[in-house]
């Protein structure tokens, strides 16, 4: 029986090296011999991935993720919907973002710098043919507004960021240009009758 049990003591650490965590050992003895029976719960696994595109109920592209292997292995990775996250990918998206960040300044910048030459024109003036009293025929609009910059300023401006009040009459107002989303330019136009 002593060699029984050293045999299972060796069994047991032979066993060990191999199994990795152990949660049950059952030892069961049956005259000369000695088994040994393990029970270990069943690991999650999954895998850190990166989408390359947006996948219906799981995420938007570029978004970190945890997912089950098999998702990954049997779906995302078959159909090129994602990749597994590696150092050298993360590198990659951070320079990407920074990137990105330093465009995104650049262009903010240059909307500061167009707002302030637009401030500081002075007002635009606009010629329209003249009615009774303030009145004018017809009335002015974005494009008036575009041609005009054009015309001044050599400036090419979308009619669809020009922000007019509605214009009927001669007088001074002011109009908003949406250069950026957080840059706005107020300029002023006078409207006179010839």
């Amino acid at each position: 029986m002593a060699t029984a049990t050293v045999t299972a003591a060796s069994t047991l650490s032979w066993l060990h090296s191999f199994g990795g965590t152990q949660n049950e050992t059952t030892k069961v003895a049956d005259k000369n011999r000695v088994f040994v029976v393990f029970a270990q719960k069943k690991a999650k696994k999954t895998r850190k991935i990166m989408l390359k595109e947006d996948v219906e109920y799981l995420g938007k592209k570029g978004q970190l993720l945890d997912v089950k292997a098999g998702y990954f292995r049997n779906y995302l990775l078959p159909t090129g919907k994602a990749q597994i996250i590696t150092s050298s990918l993360l590198k990659e998206m951070k320079m990407e973002e920074e990137r990105i960040e330093a465009e995104k300044q650049r262009v903010k910048e240059e909307a500061q710098q167009l707002a302030l030459i637009f401030e500081t024109v002075g007002a635009f003036k606009v010629k329209r043919k003249g009615g009774k009293g303030k009145q004018i025929f017809g009335s002015v609009t974005a494009q008036d507004l575009v041609d005009i910059i054009k015309a001044q300023l050599q400036r090419d401006v979308d009619k669809r960021i020009v922000f007019l009040p509605e214009i009927r009459e001669t007088g001074e107002y002011v109009a908003e240009l949406k250069l950026h989303p957080e840059v706005t330019a107020r300029v002023r136009v006078n409207v006179y009758a010839n």
